[in-house]
């Protein structure tokens, strides 16, 4: 049986009767459940709130939706103007959250929520569309295989599931410890590619303080019950990086473990981090102060940044230190006029002379209209 069959079937029992054993105690956002149905959240698991990163306008995604309740607490957030596409892949799961879209859609004034059949690790595969293809064409021969092969091949390419460049927040609850040890750099490659540049990841799931000795992997029950395949926790900020992404942290970390078994700690995190964008790279006349309070640190850029000085940076860097995760380390300097001076070619740590922003907008990271 597989990974995914495993989860699924686990899942699928969880849509139909609440299963204790899939969640630990989360304390929610309260105003954001009044409006839910009250079937939703019962039959909700998860060991985080990845709902209070979402931002009004968001495109949010959410890996493993179930029953669709952070899809439905953030759809209150990002407002008219927002959307949220909930991926699952266990049919009894989509049929609940489906189940409440007309009567969420009146509650939120607008239909900003939808739910899509998908394997995480493979964003651009629409399931449900090759369920219908299988119907119509049967797998009975190589022939009929090498068919199914082509059109999965045309559907990625012409009709991806998520497109590239179309998210700006993914969340999951509890979900990716869920997939197949041989998946998760896919997985994470697939998130890395739907996120628009400057997106964000806010992911809550377990770790462990240990790597999980291959006998507890190989147990159905712990595995489906978001355990043995839990991230040991230097290696999920590690895949995160590996992936291309930035700002890489710990937001939330339970000091008491979930569980604790066979001397291994289980215990919910959030991490979060940024999609950096892969343009910008000019010098535009800004610097960065680093406010403290260690001597000095290093981005996963390679920049380095001394405390109190002004730190020459390229427009991206910039952009990328003024807002989100960084934005309460740095304060940004523009220059007085908005330049250009081409590509931005300078050392790490390079130092801006104050004459070079003297009379440019100091913020603290919130927007200047200067920024070019």
């Amino acid at each position: 049986m597989t990974v995914e069959t495993l989860v699924s079937e686990r899942y699928a029992e969880g849509a139909q009767e609440r299963q204790e054993a899939l969640c630990c105690p989360v304390d929610y956002d309260a105003s954001l459940l009044k409006i839910l149905p009250q079937e939703i959240i019962e039959r909700d698991y998860g060991c985080g709130d990845p709902s209070r990163y979402v931002e009004a306008g968001d495109v949010v995604l959410d890996l493993g939706s179930g029953g669709g309740k952070i899809c439905y607490m953030a759809a209150q957030i990002v407002g008219d103007k927002g959307a949220v596409i909930g991926v699952d892949m266990t049919d009894e799961m989509l049929e609940l959250a489906r189940s409440y879209q007309g009567e969420m859609a009146s509650k939120l004034g607008s239909d900003r929520v939808d739910f899509k059949k998908g394997y995480i690790q493979d964003l651009s595969l629409d399931v449900e569309a090759m369920e219908q293809f299988l119907k119509d064409n049967p797998v009975d021969d190589l022939q009929s295989l090498q068919r199914l092969d082509q059109w999965k091949a045309q559907q990625k390419a012409n009709t991806p599931l998520i497109t590239d460049d179309s998210v700006s927040l993914v969340v999951s609850n509890c979900v990716l410890n869920l997939v197949a040890q041989s998946d998760r750099a896919q997985m994470l490659q697939e998130v890395f590619r739907v996120l628009k540049p400057g997106g964000r990841v806010a992911i809550s799931d377990i770790v462990c303080d240990e790597t999980v000795p291959d006998h507890l992997q190989q147990d159905a029950e712990l595995w489906s019950g978001c355990i043995s395949g839990a991230f040991q926790e230097k290696e999920f900020v590690q895949a995160f990086l590996d992936a291309g992404f930035v700002g890489v942290s710990y937001d939330k970390w339970e000091a008491e473990p979930w569980q604790v078994v066979e001397g291994i700690e289980f215990r919910s995190v959030t991490l979060v981090a940024t999609k950096p964008a892969s343009s910008g790279l000019i010098d535009a006349g800004q610097a960065v102060l680093y406010r403290g309070p260690f001597a000095s640190v290093e981005d996963d850029l390679g920049n380095r940044f001394s405390r109190g000085d002004r730190t020459a940076v390229s427009k991206r860097t910039f952009e990328l230190l003024t807002q989100g995760i960084y934005e309460e380390h740095f304060i940004g300097m523009q220059p007085a006029q908005p330049t250009d001076n081409g590509c931005f070619c300078k050392p790490a740590g390079t130092l801006r002379a104050p004459s070079e922003t003297k009379g440019g907008n100091h913020q603290g990271g919130e927007e200047s209209s200067g920024c070019c």
